[in-house]
């Protein structure tokens, strides 16, 4: 950009007919950045008008002309970066709040499940709880303790399934989303397919002894609350990061990747101790196709069934490796390759048979204890990290039309892409149960909702 200002501008100001920028600018331009250039000064130009309009006045020679452009520049560039950080602080408020229709969408749905019998239904009839167990059945897991999300990931789940009788989705919450979940479910059958609901405290597993899952959350917490310093302190403390890196280290704040409901994957084979084989879904995805076909693939003994996301035609997607998620300037983390191609969490086939051989979660956490020794400097958020570590080895890869990424964080994707892929991932802030979301694609989500039901009438949930 400078250079084509100067090619287009430089002979007509500095009076000289040669096409070439003096190369006093060039030197002027790539001269380190002082301190006294960073605070703010009157006599700086505000905008290109005032600029050309200070230049004709004044008509300096190559090198006053290349340090009022050098102050300019400067002062754009401090301008942008403040505006992008500040629309990085605004996203992270509005992808952290938990929306006022979700909130009342929770709360009729618990009114209703102590009002109504219908609404506290077991989940599923004592006849069909043999399926449960029954690995001539398709199983899917899902966990979430978003009863709207959940309802679109399983209607979405069935209404494609070619053998929805052989569907069995055990839907995994919390204890506080027990009752909205079940009257949710309870009120919107979805026969023939079979519905499980079960919240973390009714296992019997989870309530015996310590679980580590809730210990790690318990001290990533703490770390946390140390080391971050909160939204506000993150972008008061960083005068030179990148606005990209400021990004990163608002959404470690996110409320998700402290959750039970991102954690619980880890716990799977004791989660199931009958079942040989699941399918994990996140409950910001959307199925589009019949996922019976998933239990065809032959895994070649590998635990998790997982698109990579280093190769694609979307770069700006499909770009992540190791090195993208692990810092690999901490000794702990340089014995890995920087380069391996990452793989994906949101729809995983998982050989529950085959994990149960392995120590992959004691691997998991730990590497969750080392992270929280270290001040969090190994990776800074997510249970991806830890996840490429645990599973290093273990991962076949699939084809990436089962799993479409970036739908909640970059708006490139074009609906006709979107709609071709088996399941898409709304992962990133832009939830398609939010305000943010990208108006073009939310309609791919929002098309399982019945929007003339009465509690989505009555909280006011909308198509947009």
């Amino acid at each position: 950009m400078i250079g084509c200002l100067g090619k287009r501008i430089g002979p007509r100001i500095l009076g000289r007919m040669e096409s070439n920028v003096p190369e006093v600018i060039y030197q002027i331009l790539d001269e380190a950045i002082s301190k006294e250039e960073v605070e703010p000064k009157s006599d700086i130009p505000q905008t290109l008008h005032d600029f050309m309009a200070d230049i004709k006045q004044t008509t300096p020679d190559a090198k006053a002309f290349a340090l009022k452009l050098r102050q300019m520049v400067l002062l754009l560039e401090q301008r942008t970066r403040k505006a992008k950080i500040q629309e990085y602080l605004y996203r992270h408020v509005a992808s952290s709040s938990i929306p006022k229709h979700l909130h009342c969408l929770a709360l009729k749905l618990a009114n209703e499940h102590s009002n109504n019998a219908a609404a506290r239904l077991q989940l599923p009839s004592a006849d069909l709880v043999p399926t449960l167990v029954d690995n001539s059945y398709f199983h899917f897991v899902l966990a979430s303790d978003n009863v709207l999300a959940a309802s679109v990931v399983s209607k979405s789940l069935i209404k494609n399934a070619l053998r929805p009788r052989k569907f069995v989705l055990h839907i995994i919450t919390d204890r506080k989303t027990y009752a909205p979940m079940q009257a949710w479910f309870s009120l919107h059958p979805l026969a023939p397919a079979v519905i499980e609901v079960k919240a973390l405290h009714q296992f019997d597993w989870l309530s015996k002894g310590k679980v580590p899952v809730l210990e790690a959350m318990e001290k990533d917490q703490r770390v946390r609350s140390k080391f971050r310093g909160g939204s506000s302190a993150i972008v008061a403390k960083n005068n030179t990061e990148k606005p990209q890196v400021i990004a990163a280290k608002l959404q470690a704040l996110s409320p998700k990747y402290n959750s039970l409901m991102n954690h619980i994957r880890i716990h799977l084979p004791e989660l199931f101790p009958s079942l040989n084989k699941v399918v994990f879904l996140d409950d910001d995805i959307v199925i589009q196709t019949d996922l019976s076909a998933l239990w065809d693939i032959d895994m070649n003994g590998k635990v998790n069934g997982a698109v990579e996301t280093c190769r694609g035609e979307d770069s700006f997607v499909m770009s992540k490796r190791f090195k993208s998620y692990l810092n690999f300037s901490h000794p702990l983390i340089a014995n890995f390759d920087p380069n391996e191609c990452a793989w994906a969490y949101g729809m995983n086939i998982f050989d529950l048979e085959a994990w149960r051989k392995t120590n992959i979660t004691l691997t998991y956490y730990h590497w969750l204890e080392q992270n929280l020794k270290s001040d969090l400097s190994l990776w800074q958020l997510g249970t991806l990290p830890p996840g490429l570590i645990a599973f290093h080895g273990q991962v076949h890869v699939i084809d990436p039309f089962w799993h479409m990424l970036g739908l909640g964080y970059q708006d490139n994707t074009t609906l006709s892409d979107a709609e071709t892929a088996g399941v898409i991932h709304f992962n990133g802030r832009a939830k398609p149960w939010l305000d943010i979301a990208f108006p073009q694609l939310r309609p791919l989500w929002a098309k399982y909702i019945d929007f003339s039901d009465k509690f989505i009438k009555g909280c006011h949930i909308r198509v947009s």
